[in-house]
């Protein structure tokens, strides 16, 4: 069920679907499966959209990875600054690493999918036809 309204690229991202369609599965394994490598399909297995649209397309997903990671470290050590008793410089780094280990997969995921709605347009009629039938 979609939150935004129609052809919004969150309906894309925060569920991690089809940016495309907003239907269909962009991700292999789910991000649950935290110890598999978050692969992306070939193409959607509801409008058909090849995700792979050129050999190492997901390489610049890094950079989103990179900007996600920076605001999650920056949160972490805000919230590390505000909530401490007393600041510890190489304690927050550690919060700080662990918090960035603990969710790289979710960012690797979300990067790619934020990625992919860069290049990906939606199509309304796309939405409505499924190429399974």
């Amino acid at each position: 069920m979609p939150v935004f309204t129609k052809g919004n690229r969150l309906n894309s991202i925060l569920p991690i679907r089809c940016p495309r369609c907003h239907k269909g599965k962009f991700l292999v394994h789910p991000l649950s499966q935290i110890f598999k490598i978050t692969r992306v399909r070939e193409q959607c297995d509801h409008c058909g959209v090849v995700f792979k649209i050129e050999p190492s397309f997901y390489y610049g997903s890094m950079y989103i990875a990179y900007a996600l990671g920076v605001a999650i470290m920056g949160i972490v050590s805000i919230l590390y600054w505000m909530l401490a008793p007393n600041f510890s410089v190489l304690a927050c780094f550690a919060w700080v690493v662990f918090s960035l280990i603990a969710m790289s997969p979710f960012l690797n995921g979300y990067a790619k999918i934020i990625w992919a709605n860069f290049f990906i347009a939606y199509e309304p009629e796309t939405a409505d036809q499924n190429t399974n039938d």
